[in-house]
């Protein structure tokens, strides 16, 4: 079973999350300033576009898309477009989108990649806690998605020679490291009831609270890398560089453990 008008907005939606991209990746080498609005308004677009896509998958399906491959990483985009929209609204920082939309890009193509079927729930996924659960690791990584984003503009940001241009639409470094702090703290709080929710889950499903699956062996990597971070950040005044690097190796981190475990690793989640 399957929706054509969900395929259909969801290829719309990539289309404009790849023309938003261009579009912000141009105005830095262009500095072209409609560039910047264009990518804006093209973010916008995709992510009304998206939810649509996802609504109609739920009609569909009735049921959250939060199930296999294709939806949780459709899911996973859609985070990352959220939380990117809210944080460019919030400090008005317009052109982190250069940064998170081509990884946005990346993961709605891999997305675009897999089985867009809709099949029957297999019985371990028939609970409440579905959506609970991936709810949560869906704003998390939406958020460590952002603070990578971040991340990678402080480290970039002395690098760029046009200082004209830096001044009037980048913030500056305290300020840069600020928005990555939050934007960690945020992901760090869901990625903990992430952790909570899937032990109770996996009680309920199969007796257990933890199996060192290797999902959870990475998210409890995960943890602990953002983890260490918010600890050296807050009793040792760690921030800057060190800061940023941290921020950067964690979204690996968050990459690994979604696509790295279910390619490489057989896994009790590699439905999702």
């Amino acid at each position: 079973m399957n929706s054509m008008m969900e395929i259909y907005l969801f290829y719309a939606a990539v289309i404009m999350y790849c023309v938003s991209a261009v579009a912000y990746i141009s105005f830095f080498v262009i500095k072209n300033n409609k560039l910047c609005k264009i990518g804006e308004v093209a973010l916008l677009l995709a992510f009304g576009i998206h939810t649509l896509a996802l609504g109609v998958r739920t009609v569909v399906a009735g049921r959250l898309p939060l199930t296999n491959q294709y939806e949780f990483a459709t899911s996973f985009a859609w985070g990352i477009a959220l939380v990117t929209i809210i944080f460019q609204k919030k400090f008005n920082f317009k052109t982190l989108g250069a940064i998170v939309c081509p990884v946005l890009v990346i993961i709605i193509g891999y997305a675009a990649l897999q089985n867009k079927q809709i099949n029957e729930l297999m019985p371990a996924l028939q609970s409440n806690w579905l959506s609970i659960h991936v709810g949560t690791a869906i704003i998390s990584y939406g958020s460590f998605g952002v603070a990578f984003g971040v991340a990678f503009l402080y480290l970039v940001r002395d690098l760029i020679k046009d200082k004209k241009f830096v001044e009037e639409h980048l913030p500056d470094c305290e300020l840069l490291d600020l928005i990555g702090y939050r934007a960690i703290a945020l992901g760090f709080i869901f990625l903990t009831l992430v952790m909570v929710t899937g032990a109770i889950w996996a009680e309920r499903a199969w007796g257990h609270y933890w199996s060192w699956d290797p999902k959870e062996t990475w998210s409890l990597i995960t943890w602990f890398v953002y983890a260490i971070y918010l600890h050296v950040r807050i009793s040792k005044g760690w921030s800057g560089k060190k800061a940023a690097w941290f921020a950067l190796i964690g979204f690996i981190c968050v990459v690994f453990t979604y696509i790295g475990v279910n390619t490489f690793i057989p896994s009790l989640h590699s439905y999702a």
